[in-house]
């Protein structure tokens, strides 16, 4: 595993969601008050773009069928047995780096 640089932390609006490949994964980055947090792009329900959901507090919508996840732990509140994949995230300066 190694880390990949994907995004300037200052790119990613505090309260927001973006979408970024890191190599051949696509993935939704969310700065929760300054933390940045990496999930998989896709709702395991429809495949729904997470980075385009509503996010509150740790908690995003996905935009397609309203199911919910913890952006930092990747658990859903629909169905406790599913979650999206998570990836750990390292600052260094302003860049955004994910370990794959």
């Amino acid at each position: 595993m190694s880390f990949i640089r994907v995004a300037h932390k200052s790119g990613i609006p505090e309260g927001q969601g973006v979408a970024v490949d890191a190599g051949s994964v696509r993935v939704a980055l969310f700065n929760v008050s300054g933390t940045i947090y990496a999930i998989n792009k896709g709702c395991i329900h429809r495949g729904g773009l997470l980075a385009e959901g509503y996010l509150e507090d740790k908690t995003v919508t996905c935009p397609w069928h309203a199911w919910r996840f913890n952006v930092a732990t990747g658990g859903s509140e629909i169905d406790p047995a599913a979650r999206v994949a998570t990836y750990q995230v390292k600052i260094q300066g302003d860049d955004v780096l994910i370990e794959i």
